[in-house]
């Protein structure tokens, strides 16, 4: 029974305990100091050897300015347990008070202690760092390398000169500790990461890239090509990219995977020009027949991608060869995919397509593989216009793989089909969980069907104009380009100046560039960047305006100032990175 009694009593104290740090938390994040440094000393006087309970005290007493109760605190503590850092503490304590000749002759003594202990510098290093006091930090971890060598504090002072603005001190110094510790090197790029994204005048970027192309040159090695690599990947310069691991490969042939993981890299993020010359040098450098038959199937997707209606017959002849070559089984699964898709979709031909993958169903196919081709089936189902069955099929698909991307891209597709049979109130309801999706691009998807649908409802309860739309795009998702462009045109006579106008005028700008009309698609994109400039889609038309200036027209003096809107501008589109490489380019900044 007593022990009974004590341990009761014992849980009561621990959560009454929990229970007053909770309250001076909430006193302190308030800023309510008089009431937090009453529950810090009552915290502390129960619990004397825990330091954060004693830092909070002291911080009460300096925010309160009753700096003779923190420097008595704070020397009775220093005499007590003999920690270096509560100088660095002591000395701020009268920095506070603008008498810095005290400080700095107490912050000399803790440097001083370094040189007795060079150990000591990871926490007075630490200390100066959390009080910004960022010359003494550097200070300490200089004085610690100069007594042992062997000690390595990089890391700590890249990020000190990166806090302090002097970005090429910090490059400097990353990239030493990047060569001379490998195994940090995720750590490292992450944080110059940071810094490339941020730097808006690409000072960051250009220093960085030369500083990286000088030790290439310089030592020859291969880290440095690697390196530069994957500086180019962030910069989406996939080409430039392709060049360093090339050169890797020929050095190290075992290196082959991450040639292609760029093109898979490179596919991702449409830059068709890389990932097609990419995938030709796999193609004539693997006896890999998985490779072959992936590298093909990328090729041919792109071909069909940028395909016209006369283009048809030779892509069917080259599709019909390839999988002649190398035979019908799982391995040529992305090709029979690829045949089906091509066969709905672009010869029209929804049976033929079907029997193709029925078939496949027939073979000893992985669950992943399986998953493929009820997708595939699924997407041609839809294109007749059988929304129920299109709907099994994706259900199955998102139920069998739960948690993976696939099964992720099987419920926007779901939420689509829901859009298209004009059930938006359940498109919308999966639409909500989507727009979380761990793959941005689905969530991206997610997002931009949601806002279309949310936007169209909000002026418009009976959504006319929205039912239009979704019939509209389901013509376009059936490749029905000029049924689509009509549907489309209709909609902007019918409900001109009302929300659903810009998204039309998008949407038929997208359509003349698939029918090679360009100057029809600008006229379109022009209309939204000058009658909807507060809208949503506006930087999608400057972006697009400027794509097709610089690809298609090959007019680069109108395509500057159209990226450069982007980038000054829309910071958040998702074009920004793009537009700021287009620009970069046509600028002259192509050097590697």
């Amino acid at each position: 029974m007593k022990k009974t009694i004590a341990f009761i009593f014992l849980l009561f104290s621990l959560w009454a305990s929990a229970q007053n740090e909770q309250l001076a938390q909430n006193y302190y994040d308030r800023g309510e100091f008089e009431k937090a440094v009453v529950s810090y000393e009552e915290l502390l006087k129960n619990n004397p050897g825990n330091s954060l309970f004693f830092q909070r005290t002291v911080d009460c007493y300096q925010q309160l300015q009753q700096f003779d109760k923190a420097e008595k605190a704070l020397q009775a503590r220093l005499e007590k347990f003999k920690q270096s850092n509560l100088l660095i503490e002591l000395g701020y304590n009268y920095q506070l008070q603008k008498d810095e000749s005290k400080a700095k002759k107490i912050y000399e003594q803790a440097i001083d202690k370094i040189s007795k202990n060079v150990n000591e510098a990871y926490g007075i290093g630490y200390t100066f760092e959390r009080k910004s006091l960022l010359d003494y930090a550097l200070l300490a971890y200089k004085t610690a390398t100069e007594i042992e060598p062997r000690l390595t504090f990089n890391s700590q002072i890249a990020v000190i000169y990166g806090q302090q603005g002097k970005t090429d001190l910090m490059i400097e110094t990353y990239l030493i500790e990047a060569y001379q510790n490998p195994q940090n090197l995720p750590l490292i790029q992450s944080q110059l990461s940071r810094f490339m994204n941020e730097d808006a005048d690409e000072t960051f970027n250009d220093n960085l890239r030369k500083s990286l192309l000088l030790r290439a040159q310089k030592t020859q090695d291969i880290f440095w090509n690697d390196f530069l690599s994957w500086f180019f990947i962030q910069q989406k310069e996939y080409g430039k990219a392709f060049i360093q691991q090339k050169a890797i490969y020929k050095r190290e042939p075992e290196s082959f995977s991450n040639i292609v993981n760029l093109g898979q890299m490179a596919i991702e993020d449409n830059d068709q020009e890389a990932a097609t010359e990419i995938l030709t040098f796999v193609l004539q450098n693997t006896n890999d027949i998985d490779l072959i038959i992936q590298a093909n199937s990328y090729l041919m997707e792109m071909k069909i991608e940028n395909s016209q209606d006369k283009d048809y017959v030779a892509i069917s002849q080259e599709l019909d060869k390839l999988i002649t070559e190398f035979g019908v089984s799982p391995y040529t699964l992305p090709l029979l995919r690829l045949q089906a898709n091509f066969s709905a979709f672009q010869l029209k031909k929804p049976e033929q397509a079907k029997t193709i993958l029925k078939n496949a169903m027939e073979m000893d196919l992985s669950r992943n593989q399986t998953a493929e081709v009820k997708m595939e089936l699924a997407d041609i189902l839809l294109y007749e216009e059988k929304f129920n069955q299109a709907l099994i099929y994706y259900s199955q698909v998102e139920n069998d793989m739960s948690g993976d991307v696939l099964g992720q891209e099987a419920s926007l597709k779901t939420a689509k089909t829901s859009y298209y049979k004009a059930d938006f109130e359940w498109a919308n309801h999966q639409l909500k969980v989507l727009k979380s999706a761990s793959t941005q691009l689905i969530a991206n998807d997610a997002l931009d069907l949601f806002l279309l649908i949310s936007d169209n409802t909000v002026e418009d309860s009976t959504q006319t104009a929205l039912k239009k739309f979704a019939r509209a795009d389901f013509l376009l998702y059936q490749n029905k380009k000029q049924e689509s462009l009509a549907q489309f045109q209709q909609i902007l006579k019918e409900h001109k100046g009302e929300e659903i106008e810009a998204v039309t005028l998008l949407r038929i700008g997208k359509i003349y560039e698939k029918l090679g009309d360009f100057a029809k698609a600008l006229e379109s994109y022009q209309a939204i960047i000058a009658n909807h400039k507060e809208g949503i889609y506006i930087d999608e038309a400057l972006f697009f305006s400027a794509e097709i200036y610089a690809d298609n027209l090959k007019d680069n003096e109108k395509a500057k100032p159209l990226y450069e809107q982007v980038i000054l501008n829309h910071e958040d589109s998702i074009y920004s990175v793009e537009a700021r490489k287009k620009y970069r380019q046509l600028r002259g900044d192509n050097n590697l």
